[in-house]
């Protein structure tokens, strides 16, 4: 009779970190048998994800888009990215969801349930686009630290919600008011309640703007569970890690908020220039604003070939923080010269615009198109990798995709 094998000490302490609780009985475990708690379920199936789409973590959950599911204009749930901090919460009641407002600079701490919310306050649409901090990050050299996004983690849906000027106009808040911090519902990967995966803000000059929601609804429907349903903080335009899912706090704060994600090198980049793999002191690293001018072109797919003669029409998005796309252009000479592409306005502030342009190339062979976007104060895109620092944030280098004339 065959011995069983039995699973090793430190699998065991491996596995019992990631779970969070003790393994009762674990020292039995057979050595290839894997605990029901750590067999995810197939991501594309329990987020509605298309299949295309590219799986960078499982624990938290991470998917990009590839650059051509991005073609619709407003992004729907299959192409759009994920990215968590921590698990994604469980047997979530909305009829009993309230949102707590409190902190330092609130004249007198409020609770509002979800019903509340949306019956007391003006309700606003906007398509509104967010980002990644760190999409892109794949590109940087020395390698950055994080999950190696390559240009998919960004979209532009149509979000619903009430304004969180109105919302603290209700309550009232103190003149001494300089930011927000979010708090969720979402557990830590360690499952320690006493841990927090991320609890980020932003200064209230941001807070204010109008295009600032709290919000319920994505693309007119109840927002999918892993982007944040029952309420969601939304604020396009800067990174989307601002945007906190499974909203259930907001503390309003005389200070710089200062929760999980907020302090040392998390969401911040060197407020000088450094060079490549020098590192730098959590005092010299600025939190990051306003995300930089940038373009993707979501049509043709990257590796397309076309015969000689051939026109070839190009389309995609382009973006600029909370600045508007001044003008698009683009290269198939690796950006020895640019013609200009068909841009259009954005149908709101904080929504990416839409490009086109009709190219035809010279003769058989070879080519890359570059896409180039400039915003409304002359700043372009870089032709290559911009500045590096320490988590690859902000890379905005002009993308290309690779076409073949035969």
């Amino acid at each position: 009779m065959e011995r069983r094998k039995f699973i090793s000490k430190s699998v065991l302490v491996a596995m019992t970190g990631a779970i969070g609780v003790e393994i009762v009985y674990g020292l039995k475990l057979p050595e290839t048998y894997i605990p029901l708690a750590l067999q995810n379920p197939n991501p594309f199936e329990l987020f509605k994800k298309d299949k295309e789409m590219v799986l960078l973590n499982e624990r938290p959950w991470n998917m990009e888009a590839q650059a051509h599911l991005l073609d619709d204009r407003i992004t729907p749930n299959k192409y759009m990215f994920i990215r968590n901090n921590g698990l994604v919460p469980e047997n979530i009641n909305a009829e009993n969801w309230s949102l707590t407002i409190k902190g330092e600079s609130v004249l007198k701490e409020k609770t509002y349930t979800l019903a509340e919310l949306k019956s007391k306050f003006k309700h606003y649409t906007y398509q509104l686009t967010l980002e990644c901090g760190g999409n892109g990050r794949s590109e940087f050299n020395p390698p950055a630290k994080g999950n190696q996004w390559n240009v998919g983690a960004v979209s532009c849906a149509e979000w619903t919600g009430v304004r969180m000027r109105d919302v603290l106009e209700d309550i009232g808040i103190k003149n001494d008011a300089v930011y927000i911090g979010y708090h969720a519902i979402d557990l830590h990967l360690s499952r320690d309640p006493n841990k927090t995966p991320i609890s980020r803000g932003a200064p209230m000059s941001k807070v204010l703007q109008d295009e600032t929601l709290l919000a319920f609804q994505m693309n007119g429907a109840d927002i999918p569970l892993v982007h944040g349903y029952p309420l969601r903080l939304v604020a396009g335009g800067w990174p989307a890690s601002v945007s906190g899912k499974w909203l259930e706090g907001i503390s309003v704060r005389n200070k710089v908020h200062d929760g999980a994600k907020m302090t040392g090198t998390a969401y911040r980049v060197p407020c000088n220039t450094v060079a490549p793999g020098e590192k730098v002191a959590d005092k010299d690293m600025c939190i990051i604003e306003s995300m930089p001018v940038k373009s993707l072109i979501t049509y043709p797919k990257t590796g397309a070939m076309i015969t000689d003669g051939e026109k070839l029409n190009i389309r995609g998005h382009a973006w600029a923080g909370e600045l508007e796309v001044a003008k698009m252009e683009y290269s198939i000479d690796f950006g020895a010269t640019w013609k200009t592409c068909s841009l259009e306005k954005p149908v709101n502030r904080l929504a990416w615009q839409h490009f086109n342009a009709q190219i035809t190339f010279p003769k058989k062979g070879y080519y890359e198109i570059w896409s180039r976007a400039t915003d409304s104060k002359g700043t372009a895109q870089p032709m290559l990798i911009p500045g590096w620092n320490p988590k690859g944030y902000l890379n905005n280098a002009c993308q290309r995709i690779a076409i073949k004339v035969t």
